[in-house]
């Protein structure tokens, strides 16, 4: 009789088999989900410092565009535009330096009335139009500090829209160009000046040409004049009078036309011995039509027998004119303001000084240290170059020129000039 013992072997071995197999399989998968799991935890870490960088990249950019903003000349500045009334929710230092405000006078506070003026109320007015409407602004502004100083700046404000296109912000920045602007008036000036400068060089030749025009006909009246004496000689003694008067009325005007046309005349500087009395005298006869017009008188106190100058005659005259010139001028808003007084004397005994003293309005204490700067006039048509080229004119004549104001009214202005010495005459 045969035994079943083998098979219940085979079987138990078949069974282990499979047990082991699945066992191995089951290992398998939980390597498999372990090395998931380490992978996924790993690339969780490696999202999680990925993430701190991109923060702390974030970050730094953040405060380098801060710290670019706050470092900027221009003034910058941001508005919210969700709120009605423009508040400024930030402002970099330039804005405040700028502005003359402080942080607490503007953050918070309604863009267009920090200025607290009505004088751009109707540009603002245009400006807000504008931002509503969904466009930028750009412009040049005046403004005015919180002092009251006036200011020049280039306005610009831009829209800050999120990702649905609403705007959120205006940003704002302000050039300060206020020198740009005080230099192109300037240059403006200075170009309206130096076209007056042409028209008054072209009405010199003009005014030399008419001269030589007039110097025919008076002339002419002088020969009929003293030819119409010598006719009358011995009799008509009234006649003979008026005729005298025209005879020196013409010469007279015949004088002065002369003398014009000296002083007109283009000619290099001629440095010649003087006598300042006599060169004084010789410039008042040439202005003087233009004193009694104005019912102006003129005294002298001019010290006896100076010794000579040295100096160009043409120049010295110019100096003298525009002195006193602008002498009668002061003296026009006074009406009891008649008298003007020309004096010489001695400063040392190496120089003469020279001094225009008028009873006008005086010279106002701002403009005391521009009188003699170029192009600067408190006239209305005034060019702004006669002290300056006077005052150059002494300089190159070994002298100064300044200006003062009397102590009872009206000013003085005075020069010196050095005594030409006997050895060099």
């Amino acid at each position: 009789m045969k035994t079943k013992k083998p098979i219940v072997k085979k079987v138990t071995r078949d069974n282990l088999e499979k047990k082991i197999r699945h066992q191995t399989s089951q290992l398998r998968t939980k390597s498999g989900q372990l090395k998931q799991g380490a992978d996924r935890e790993k690339q969780g870490a490696n999202r999680e410092k990925q993430g701190a960088n991109r923060e702390k990249l974030a970050e730094e950019q953040i405060h380098i565009r801060t710290k670019a903003m706050e470092a900027t000349f221009d003034g910058i500045f941001i508005i919210d535009a969700q709120k009605p009334d423009f508040p400024i929710i930030y402002a970099n230092p330039s804005f405040y330096h700028l502005t003359g405000f402080s942080k607490n006078e503007v953050i918070g506070k309604n863009y267009f009335l920090i200025y607290g003026s009505d004088e751009n109320s109707r540009v603002y007015e245009e400006i807000k139009q504008t931002l509503r409407q969904g466009q930028s602004f750009h412009g040049e502004m005046l403004h005015f500090k919180k002092n009251g100083e006036k200011f020049w700046s280039l306005l610009r404000i831009t829209l800050v829209r999120d990702k649905k296109g609403v705007t959120t912000h205006y940003v704002g920045n302000k050039t300060d160009t206020t020198l740009m602007k005080q230099r192109d008036f300037e240059i403006k000036e200075q170009r309206e000046e130096l076209l007056h400068v042409t028209r008054v060089g072209k009405l010199a030749e003009f005014v030399s040409s008419l001269a030589h025009e007039i110097s025919q006909p008076l002339t002419a009246i002088m020969s009929y004049a003293q030819a119409a004496q010598r006719l009358l000689k011995d009799r008509e003694p009234q006649v003979r009078e008026i005729l005298q008067y025209i005879v020196n009325d013409d010469q007279r005007a015949a004088e002065v036309i002369r003398r014009l046309r000296y002083l007109l005349k283009k000619t290099k500087p001629a440095f010649e011995p003087l006598d300042i009395n006599v060169l004084i005298k010789d410039t008042v006869m040439l202005i003087m039509p233009d004193i009694t017009a104005r019912n102006k008188a003129v005294k002298f106190a001019l010290v006896t027998n100076p010794p000579s100058i040295q100096g160009d005659r043409i120049q010295l005259q110019q100096v003298l004119l525009n002195l006193i010139s602008n002498s009668l001028e002061a003296m026009e808003s006074s009406r009891d303001a008649h008298e003007l007084l020309i004096r010489t004397s001695f400063k040392d005994k190496y120089t003469v000084l020279v001094e225009v003293k008028d009873s006008g309005c005086g010279i106002p204490e701002g403009n005391m240290k521009k009188l003699f700067t170029h192009f600067f006039t408190s006239k209305p048509d005034g060019l702004g170059m006669g002290l300056s080229i006077s005052r150059s004119i002494v300089e190159a004549h070994g002298g100064q020129m300044d200006a003062e104001n009397n102590l009872d009214r009206g000013a003085i202005f005075y020069f010196t000039l050095p005594i030409l010495l006997k050895e060099n005459a």
